[in-house]
């Protein structure tokens, strides 16, 4: 069982910043199965993968839609992982979740070809909401 916590949404205007964090808990054994992800999920849209990271070095991939505004980190020894979005736009208006992949889908194929039905675990998500 992984349980993951967001937190740091809210209201910003266009070509703010905000920056969301998740905190994950779990066993040692199960945490260090997963990759995370962040996804979101816009009102009539389908969920979509925004970022995640995986493996030992920390490699991190990027939806086209953020890539060069967001950047995804972690620290290890904390469990927790961030999500620094700059320059939003109002097409980011969503509820972020944060979750833990299975890493075939956290990785230089599996992001491109199926970044949903690798995840196991979603936290409750957090609402981001960026005014024109």
């Amino acid at each position: 069982q992984v349980q993951l916590v967001e937190s740091g949404g809210g209201l910003v205007q266009a070509g703010g910043s905000l920056r969301l964090s998740c905190a994950a808990s779990g066993t040692p054994g199960d945490l260090s199965v997963y990759a995370i992800g962040w996804y979101r999920q816009a009102p009539g849209k389908e969920r979509e993968g925004v970022s995640c990271i995986g493996d030992s070095e920390g490699t991190t991939y990027y939806d086209d839609s953020v890539k060069g505004r967001f950047t995804m980190s972690r620290d290890i020894a904390k469990k927790m992982v961030f999500l620094q979005m700059n320059n939003l736009e109002p097409e980011d208006t969503a509820v972020y979740y944060c979750a833990a992949v299975r890493p075939t889908s956290c990785s230089s194929y599996g992001w491109y070809v199926d970044r949903i039905s690798g995840v196991d675990y979603w936290g409750q998500g957090v609402q981001v909401t960026v005014s024109s």
